[in-house]
């Protein structure tokens, strides 16, 4: 491959695996003729970043440039761009390219082709190293750009294109997005909230399962979930067995699966979303006996996540954030790592990221 020709673009990176970000300088490409520059308004954190960032998953590559839910306007297209113009507002989320040959590609779901491009800490198919979206511009190519619908405010929207996404993807591959289902949510963060928000705006009756009363009131009288579980008090999850025709299990820390399988209908489908760091154990038997199953779903295609970057649009979803600049960034992972967050940090990259910062 020939020389590519570069764009100085600066943002927050982290060097080793202390996690800790700090102003770093780097290059991106030009604009190819396929492809969209756009200004970084906002960018979210997610779990994944403070991950990437210690290299927990032991896999990072420094310095790395973390962000994978980025939103803002396109300053740049290559000659060959259809989709996008100037002045559009767009997105990029979790994957920044793909082989496009594959039968994961050829079926729309490009998350699970086995040369996804990590929009962050990823290598490229041109031998560079992919920075994300802490960072004050973006280049990507033209079939990786969602379209954010100008009624929904973009701080909000970017959290979509990673925890909107994760949720919404197995609600409509598994059949959970029919009006009058009951879908149960286990766990009320980043991705937990949003879940239930489109769990409701496709009709559901939603029910927030979580270890505590604490979150009860958030849950019913502001989220608007139909109901609420505490998975620790055995009478209420005795009452709500086999009652729930899916659930989504956003939670990554360690927890029984045994009482959430007893929750679903015969046939009924728990999906896993969360990550825990441990493996879980799985009780078998429940599952013959009622043709259930356990499934995992990570993000989702181009095509899925621009379908429900629409549904947002359509009833103003967006995720609940705290605003943050880009000199709280460390004190903002160090708060995700305690869950100290409801529901979504977002950066404000435009106002606050400044080469000298």
């Amino acid at each position: 491959m020939g020389k590519v020709l570069e764009k100085e673009a600066f943002g927050l990176a982290a060097k080793d695996e202390s996690g800790i970000l700090s102003p770093f300088s780097f290059s991106r490409r030009e604009t190819g003729e396929k492809d969209v520059r756009f200004k970084v308004l906002f960018c979210g954190i997610c779990h994944t970043d403070l991950s990437m960032a210690k290299n927990e998953w032991g896999f990072t590559t420094y310095p790395l440039v973390p962000g994978h839910e980025i939103v803002g306007v396109v300053t740049e297209v290559g000659a060959k761009v259809t989709k996008f113009n100037a002045g559009d507002k767009v997105g990029v989320g979790y994957m920044a390219g793909s082989c496009r040959s594959c039968d994961s590609c050829s079926d729309g779901e490009e998350n699970y082709c086995p040369k996804m491009v990590l929009t962050s800490g990823a290598k490229d198919f041109d031998d560079t190293m992919t920075h994300g979206g802490y960072s004050d511009h973006m280049v990507c190519a033209e079939d990786f750009i969602i379209r954010i619908p100008d009624n929904l405010p973009l701080d909000g929207a970017a959290p979509l294109l990673c925890a909107g996404v994760t949720v919404y993807s197995p609600m409509k591959y598994h059949g959970l997005d029919k009006p009058g289902m009951h879908i149960g949510v286990v766990g009320l963060g980043g991705l937990g909230h949003v879940a239930v928000k489109f769990a409701k705006a496709m009709g559901n009756k939603v029910t927030v399962i979580s270890t505590s009363e604490r979150k009860r009131d958030e849950a019913v009288n502001r989220l608007g979930a139909d109901a609420f579980l505490v998975s620790r008090d055995p009478k209420q999850m005795e009452d709500a067995m086999g009652t729930m025709d899916g659930i989504i299990d956003t939670v990554s820390a360690t927890h029984p699966l045994l009482p959430l399988i007893g929750l679903l209908k015969n046939k009924g489908k728990l999906v896993m979303v969360g990550a825990p760091a441990e493996p879980l154990e799985l009780p078998v038997m429940p599952l013959i006996f009622g043709r259930k199953m356990v499934v995992g779903s990570m993000v989702g295609g181009i095509k899925e996540t621009q379908e429900m970057v629409d549904l947002a649009g359509k009833h103003n979803i967006t995720a609940d954030i705290e605003l943050i600049s880009a000199d709280y960034v460390n004190t903002a992972m160090e708060r995700l790592a305690k869950a100290d967050v409801k529901y979504r940090f977002v950066i404000d990259v435009a106002n606050t990221m400044k080469p000298t910062s």
